[in-house]
């Protein structure tokens, strides 16, 4: 650690609980939670890591993400605060991977770019958004891209295109060993009243189905091909149902609330029993949205399914 710490020009956090960096409210410490200054630092601390075979995960702000209770033996990184540098030429967009997605949005509209409205509230910063390919309301963030720069291991930058990536729903193949820098969209120019009328829908559509008021990690399944996820746990009976304090929401079913100090335990419980019941009454095994830190993936599975 004292060695880390002598190259981290950033910020280095020891023995962070991750419970204050997710939306869940939910995470034992990480060994070492750094925010980078910029690039070189970013290359240093993935150089080092990668010859001291140490485990490092990259997220954004945690609003995907679930962390055991015994928190994360390795390095934490996260661009969040640091590398947030926006920057527009017509409908050139450059964005550093810190960028929140919100912001971004926010900009694009007030430019009268079209293309990101659908995701106006969806939280998290635009590197871990673009990862999991994020999407709303018939949108994905994918769609209007033009290049992707990522930092290996080794701290060496690479730019995809979209032909160097294979994006679907809530997916994409860049490698969880890559560090998103920078990405570049293409948008177009739009009437404000087009874009303000996919913004207000999309804005009223998150405030009327998603339970807002408790902390959550946002969708827990993918929606299975015809079906959504949240329809079938609530045909399955299990809205309401409670686990210590983290509950399957009574507003929408595919949304796991923390009450105030739920555990990953009781969310990994409440993951176990849905799929159990879904899959025992419709025969579909949902497949998870969230993405786990530290959790052993035979807790997230249901027995019979």
């Amino acid at each position: 650690m004292a060695e880390l710490r002598n190259i981290v020009q950033g910020t280095l956090l020891e023995n962070e609980p991750m419970s204050g960096h997710t939306s869940y409210g939910i995470g034992g410490p990480a060994a070492a939670y750094i925010t980078p200054k910029d690039r070189y630092d970013l290359g240093e601390i993935l150089k080092f890591a990668n010859q001291h075979s140490i485990q490092t995960y990259f997220v954004g702000s945690g609003s995907n993400l679930l962390v055991a209770d015994s928190g994360i033996n390795g390095i934490v990184l996260t661009p969040a605060k640091a590398l947030t540098h926006l920057e527009f030429d017509g409908g050139n967009v450059i964005a550093e991977s810190g960028v929140m997605l919100g912001r971004l949005v926010k900009e694009c509209i007030k430019r009268n770019l079209t293309g990101v409205e659908s995701l106006i509230g969806v939280p998290g910063t635009l590197g871990g958004a673009l990862v999991m390919n994020a999407g709303a309301f018939g949108g994905e963030i994918s769609n209007y891209l033009n290049s992707v720069e990522i930092m290996d291991m080794t701290g060496k930058v690479k730019t995809y295109y979209p032909g160097d990536i294979d994006f679907a729903y809530r997916f994409s193949t860049i490698r969880s060993d890559e560090f998103v820098l920078l990405v570049r969209f293409e948008l177009k120019e739009e009437n404000p009243e087009i874009i303000q009328e996919k913004r207000n829908k999309a804005s009223k559509g998150r405030k009327t189905n998603q339970p807002l008021r408790f902390r959550s990690a946002g969708s827990v399944f993918k929606n299975p091909p015809k079906h959504a996820a949240g329809y079938l746990i609530d045909q399955a009976g299990l809205k309401g149902t409670r686990v210590g304090n983290a509950e399957i929401s009574e507003h929408h079913a595919n949304f796991f609330v923390n009450h105030g100090q739920a555990k990953s335990s009781d969310i990994t419980a409440l993951i176990r029993l849905a799929r159990k019941t879904v899959f025992e009454k419709f025969g579909i095994k949902l497949e998870l949205e969230v993405k786990t830190i530290g959790i052993d993936p035979q807790e997230l599975e249901a027995d019979d399914a």
